[in-house]
């Protein structure tokens, strides 16, 4: 009688609501460039972080792989939350293995393959167990900003001396590293990429760029007469968007 009673306990105790099973629960996570495409391979991808809102546990982390996905579906501007997102798009799959509701918080920082552009999103919502977040797009998080990659002058250039005819040029891109030129789709007139130069630290000068030929690139020419150290900020503004990227270098005229 003992054994049967304690065997019935035991059962009651396996099936009772404080055993917590965890049920795998799929997420797939997606990285817009605002006003683009997915990031993907491409671009280095975005990092992505899964936390635990609450106590902000690693969930999960990875990076963003695969292509920036299919151009029409994604910049045809059909109805709101139609899915944009087909198999080639770039994606962070993961696994979580849950117990209960969880608030859930996702963070993405990208792109990987152009750092000095990097911007981070974070993004929260509750995910229940058995129940995740990878039907249509799946979970997706937005960036905002551009790539600016200077290409001359090379940084800390110290030029011949009665050389001050100094090329400025730089590649900007979106996020996901769609381009940018005349007529495109990204035209090339709607964004303004600028430098902001100063001399040993005084007052600074301004430099429009415009576009360089080849996509992407935006150049000017500058004439630095004076010797000293010379720092340039350039930073370009999408003005459909709203986004900005930015980049650094300087020289020297001796």
């Amino acid at each position: 009688m003992r054994r049967a009673t304690s065997t019935l306990l035991g059962v009651l105790l396996a099936s009772s609501p404080l055993t917590l099973r965890a049920e795998p629960t799929p997420l797939a996570i997606r990285v817009l460039s605002l006003g683009g495409k997915f990031i993907g391979s491409g671009m280095g991808g975005a990092r992505i972080v899964v936390r635990d809102a609450a106590t902000q546990r690693i969930l999960a982390q990875g990076v963003t792989t695969g292509g920036t996905g299919d151009t029409k579906r994604i910049m045809a501007g059909g109805p709101r939350n139609a899915q944009v997102a087909d198999a080639s798009a770039a994606a962070f799959h993961a696994v979580l293995d849950l117990t209960e509701p969880t608030l859930v918080e996702v963070e993405a920082y990208g792109p990987q393959a152009q750092l000095q552009s990097a911007v981070a999103a974070r993004s929260q919502r509750w995910v229940l167990p058995g129940h995740g977040v990878a039907a249509g797009d799946g979970w997706v998080l937005e960036l905002a900003g551009l790539v600016v990659d200077v290409i001359d002058p090379p940084a800390h250039l110290r030029t011949a001396a009665g050389d001050h005819q100094i090329t400025l040029r730089a590649n900007v891109a979106l996020l996901c590293g769609c381009p940018i030129e005349p007529g495109g789709l990204w035209d090339a007139a709607r964004f303004d990429v600028t430098a902001r130069i100063t001399r040993d630290g005084g007052e600074p000068m301004t430099q429009q760029l415009s576009y360089g030929g080849k996509t992407g690139v935006f150049a000017a020419s500058i004439d630095a007469a004076k010797p000293g150290t010379y720092a340039v900020t350039l930073t370009a503004v999408d003005r459909a968007t709203d986004a900005v990227g930015i980049d650094r270098t300087s020289f020297i005229i001796p």
